[in-house]
């Protein structure tokens, strides 16, 4: 992944933003947490957009409520006070929260639609998820489905709704099945994306509001390449979550 010099919250990213959620469209390249590369972490550009915006002294809180891996790209929600982080995490952690994500996989020889499970096994010194068709030691269940969203030239639009949350799910089970995520070396594509990018992004995201008590829904636009633009113009014609 090439260097990160974002160093600022960009404010057309904000998909939301009222006194307990701040939701924003992740670019691809940008870390949600600091790591080892020592590039500013999205969540403390958006503490420096609040800071900033609200005149706040001291500490700002944001709590990291999920993560999107550093090559992705969409929607990303932080909470605003530790009440909103903690009842947030509950939605994610008993699966009521509904997640799109868009990937683009190289071929066209895809199925319609699929339900995929498999025993994942993480090797985290290679950061990487391997999938196995049956329960095997140190493994965890995997579960998603997803459809054919549109059909390029060289490659597929896929719609993916994820089951569980595991570590590179969407991006292991995939692959495994023989559809390779366009940009995505480590999973087996056969080039990389000239930004570093992989095509995976995601799309929407609906919660209910930790507060309001209504269900809300946020939909990312992706990045602006010549790919991406051909799935958002068949978007209209497929149903949404």
């Amino acid at each position: 992944m090439k260097k990160n010099s974002i160093n600022s919250l960009d404010p057309t990213a904000i998909l939301y933003e009222d006194n307990h959620l701040l939701v924003v469209n992740k670019a691809p390249g940008q870390i949600v947490q600091g790591d080892k590369t020592g590039d500013v972490p999205l969540v403390n550009l958006a503490k420096a957009y609040l800071k900033k915006k609200y005149n706040k002294p001291g500490e700002v809180f944001l709590g990291v409520v999920h993560r999107l891996d550093r090559p992705t790209s969409g929607v990303l929600v932080f909470a605003r006070t530790s009440k909103t982080l903690s009842r947030l995490n509950e939605q994610f952690k008993s699966r009521t929260v509904k997640k799109e994500y868009w990937a683009i996989v190289e071929g066209t020889k895809v199925p319609k639609e699929q339900d995929l499970h498999h025993w994942l096994v993480r090797n985290s010194k290679q950061n990487k998820s391997y999938a196995h068709l049956k329960e095997v030691p140190n493994s965890k269940a995997a579960k998603l489905s997803f459809r054919l969203h549109h059909s390029l030239e060289r490659y597929s639009c896929l719609s993916v709704q994820l089951h569980t949350g595991r570590h590179h799910q969407i991006r292991s089970q995939l692959s495994a099945t023989g559809l390779v995520i366009k940009g995505d070396l480590k999973y087996g594509a056969a080039r990389s994306n000239k930004d570093g990018s992989i095509c995976l992004h995601a799309r929407a995201l609906e919660i209910i509001h930790p507060v309001k008590k209504e269900a809300i829904k946020w939909t990312a636009a992706p990045p602006n390449d010549v790919l991406w633009k051909a799935c958002v113009a068949a978007d209209a014609s497929t149903p949404s979550l």
